[in-house]
């Protein structure tokens, strides 16, 4: 292995200014309810609202705000969203009963959570998208109330009116105009006007995170993740400007994303790193872009593909692109990733925005443990038992040996009791 462009470790950031600044927001959330809200939505977005809910008025007003273009778009994406969550449906089954001992009969059922909140992000860019993304499968799965909240454009009452749309055509019943630590708070702990909910899901910035971990508990969260990233891994058949303009896909998100380029070719790592160059020169974004590159990029040059897939294994990336040929041949050994794209014009930005599986993913090698959000972040595998007088009988002085050897009488009881009073 030879590391061509180095860069710096990443972690998810974690310090006890920002630790205490959030636990200080929840408190004040907590306490003070809806006065906390607006003023904190004053101080960091400049935000005067005094009622937080979006009227149907203000959704109709940004339908004729947006380019009917992007409408167009937003439902093409909509709709493969919605067949790729109704498709991972299908695959969660209810367990009808099975005798697994005799008179002993055990299942499972599949239930819906009955509320969530959709966090879509509106800081550097109007992250419709994510509205997409989070509220079709909760709607899918069945989930009976679906709210989303976001925050306004800095200066105003407003919502981005392509959030606003993407969020009404996803299912969003109840949209609020707020966002940052205090409407993780609200949605978790609840206020006069905003009920809380089971489970909060979407991305956001480091107070975002820090609030979900500190919330989790009370309430449900899909996974806590960091800045976004994607790893590729190249053979000498890869286009560079393809690759480059993958990794600045990545890389303008923001000053902590990273693209990492694992190739079994020195000429491609070396054709790539010239190739980003020339993008940053044209990229509008390229004040972000290139610092995230400059910092964050990686390009790595290895002896083999076996050891390109060991390495991203360990690397356990939000988006891994393999661009070889025959990129099949190596997907199985493949385990660690948040969303995997096969072959070269499978572009990470298509997983974006429109091809149908969750670009809500897991960063920071999150991956190694969980995969991303999905129909079944919203539901609940409940298992369920029934005994016959049989299996009572069976199980009774097995369930009494085993509790008291752990010091259990009252759990003992319970079992012995039963084989008492039926005698």
């Amino acid at each position: 292995m030879k590391v061509i462009k180095k860069a710096r470790t990443r972690t998810l950031e974690e310090s006890r200014e920002l630790t205490a600044t959030v636990e200080e927001i929840i408190n004040e959330v907590r306490t003070r309810g809806d006065k906390a809200l607006i003023e904190y939505n004053i101080k960091f977005d400049k935000n005067h609202r005094k009622v937080l809910r979006v009227s149907r008025e203000e959704i109709d007003e940004a339908y004729r705000e947006i380019d009917p273009k992007v409408l167009d778009a937003i439902k093409i994406a909509a709709k493969n969203i919605e067949n790729f969550a109704l498709a991972q449906k299908s695959t969660q089954k209810s367990l009808e009963e099975i005798e697994v001992y005799p008179g002993v009969f055990a299942g499972h059922r599949i239930i819906p959570i009955d509320s969530c909140l959709c966090y879509v992000p509106g800081g550097g860019y109007p992250l419709f998208s994510t509205a997409l993304m989070l509220a079709i499968p909760a709607k899918v799965a069945g989930v009976k109330r679906i709210t989303a909240c976001s925050p306004t454009i800095h200066g105003t009452g407003k919502i981005h009116p392509t959030t606003l749309v993407a969020m009404d055509l996803a299912g969003v019943e109840e949209i609020y105009a707020l966002g940052g630590a205090h409407a993780i708070a609200a949605f978790t702990y609840g206020t006069d006007e905003i009920k809380s909910v089971d489970i909060i899901v979407g991305p956001g910035n480091q107070y975002v995170t820090e609030a979900k971990r500190q919330c989790y508990g009370t309430v449900g969260i899909d996974f806590i993740a960091g800045p976004s990233e994607v790893l590729i891994i190249a053979d000498e058949s890869a286009n560079p400007e393809i690759l480059a303009a993958d990794i600045l896909g990545q890389s303008e998100h923001d000053l902590m994303a990273k693209g990492i380029l694992i190739t079994t070719s020195e000429k491609i790592a070396f054709e790539t790193i010239e190739a980003v160059e020339r993008q940053l020169n044209l990229l509008p974004t390229s004040d972000i872009a290139r610092t995230a590159w400059e910092v964050n990029g990686e390009v790595i040059a290895v002896d083999n593909i076996e050891d390109a897939c060991k390495i991203s294994n360990e690397y356990a990336p939000e988006h891994l692109e393999v661009v070889i040929n025959n990129p099949e041949e190596i997907i199985e050994k493949l385990t660690n990733y948040g969303s995997l794209f096969i072959g070269d014009m499978a572009a990470e930005v298509f997983g974006d925005y429109v091809s149908g599986p969750n670009h809500t993913l897991p960063t920071l090698k999150a991956a190694r443990y969980t995969g991303g959000v999905w129909v079944g972040t919203f539901t609940k595998v409940c298992t369920h038992q029934r005994l016959t007088k049989e299996g009572m009988q069976k199980l009774s002085p097995i369930t009494s040996l085993m509790a008291r050897a752990e010091g259990l009488h009252a759990h003992a009881n319970a079992a012995d009791i039963r084989l008492k009073l039926i005698k």
